[in-house]
């Protein structure tokens, strides 16, 4: 099944609940500016509304396409009117098309479903950060040449982490960002998962690089 995460800027009406079409699984991501992009396991596709509160929608654009997570992002601007002037801004900025606002769920899956998206280069398959290493393809962490055995969460936590490295992240926001917000999940379950990862970093021999950050939460330092 492909999968294609949408990244909204705004508020959709009509509901963010994932949708299903043949083969396509289309899942939504409400995204403030100012707290981290989630977890992305699919071809990420963001609608930027025009106008942002603190920063632009032309900017916002721009600080996309110069990220390796997002990159390789469909990028539709949600314009506030029909003007052929913003419209040729928004692809100078880096937009791949645009659409008339206001947008709810239905026109964001019509837009969707209408679009053949081309086939772009693959972001890297492999993270690296010192001598731990991700490969995504293979669903393999390794510290040197050292395998570490991740059960599938503690794996989506580390590939979170490590696309973040330095950034302390509260259990809630973990959560969120690793697609769990619709599941009724206790905060202190984040606290198994790390438990189980980072005795995992451990037994490879890669220390303790994964660190609490009292009344904060958690934090993958840099080797």
């Amino acid at each position: 099944m492909r999968q294609i995460d949408i990244v909204l800027t705004g508020v959709l009406p009509g509901g963010d609940e994932s949708f299903a079409h043949g083969d396509l699984h289309v899942v939504f991501h409400g995204w403030n500016r100012a707290a981290p992009l989630p977890l992305l396991d699919g071809k990420p596709w963001a609608f930027i509304d025009w106008l942002l509160p603190e920063l632009s929608g032309l900017e916002l654009c721009r600080r996309l396409r110069c990220d390796a997570q997002t990159e390789a992002a469909h990028i539709t601007m949600v314009l506030e009117e029909d003007d052929a002037e913003t419209k040729r801004r928004a692809l100078r900025a880096g937009a791949d098309d645009y659409i008339i606002g206001p947008i709810d769920r239905a026109a964001v899956l019509d837009r969707v479903l209408s679009v053949q998206l081309p086939e772009r280069e693959a972001p890297a398959r492999l993270l690296r950060l010192g001598d731990l290493a991700l490969d995504l393809a293979a669903l393999q962490a390794r510290w040197k040449d050292r395998a570490i055995n991740l059960m599938p969460n503690e794996f989506r936590l580390l590939r979170y982490l490590m696309e973040q490295p330095g950034h302390v992240f509260s259990r809630a926001q973990l959560i969120a960002a690793l697609g769990k917000h619709g599941q009724p999940i206790d905060e202190r379950t984040v606290d198994a998962w790390v438990s189980r990862l980072r005795r995992a970093l451990r037994e490879a021999g890669a220390g303790y690089l994964l660190r609490t950050v009292r009344s904060l939460g958690y934090v993958l330092d840099r080797p």
